[in-house]
């Protein structure tokens, strides 16, 4: 019988969407795991290669259409400057909490540790190379790679 209590050893965060909304949640999990000693690996998938994507990480946005917690119709989300005026408010929201932006994270992340994988599906999908990415992503894998890394006792998966 195990004698850690049900321990958290590892936290695989799989990041899927690119939303400015979503990258910020998954690397302030990933950061908060670090800080608790927890180890901590993201998979950027699909949508969320844009957090890591060279040419697209500095100009991520807030999702106003369809998202129920913007409380604003869905017409009214789609309006031509919604998005940028939402993203912009943001933007300015995490200024004041000294929150580093995207390509920050992403040195800090690495700096302290974090392990970050490309999907290749979604790269061969989107026809990227790993040298469109951030330096600090480690390998481009596949699904069954990243499932063997996560395998062993005390580590939980985490779907953003």
């Amino acid at each position: 019988m195990s004698q850690d209590n049900g321990a958290i050893k590892k936290m695989m965060i799989i990041l899927s969407k690119g939303t400015l909304e979503n990258v910020y949640a998954a690397f302030v999990l990933a950061n908060g795991a670090r800080a608790e000693g927890i180890e901590a690996e993201i998979f950027f998938t699909f949508f969320g290669l844009e957090a890591i994507h060279n040419k697209k990480l500095e100009h991520l946005h807030t999702a106003t259409v369809g998202n129920p917690a913007m409380h604003m119709p869905t017409m009214l989300g789609g309006l031509p400057g919604m998005e940028a005026l939402a993203t912009h408010m943001m933007k300015k929201e995490m200024e004041k909490l000294d929150l580093p932006d995207v390509r920050e994270f992403l040195d800090i992340l690495s700096a302290s540790g974090v392990r970050m994988w490309a999907c290749k599906l979604a790269m061969d999908m989107f026809h990227y190379e790993k040298t469109d990415l951030y330096e600090g992503i480690e390998e481009v894998i596949t699904v069954g790679d990243f499932y063997q890394k996560s395998a062993g006792e005390g580590v939980h998966m985490l779907f953003v």
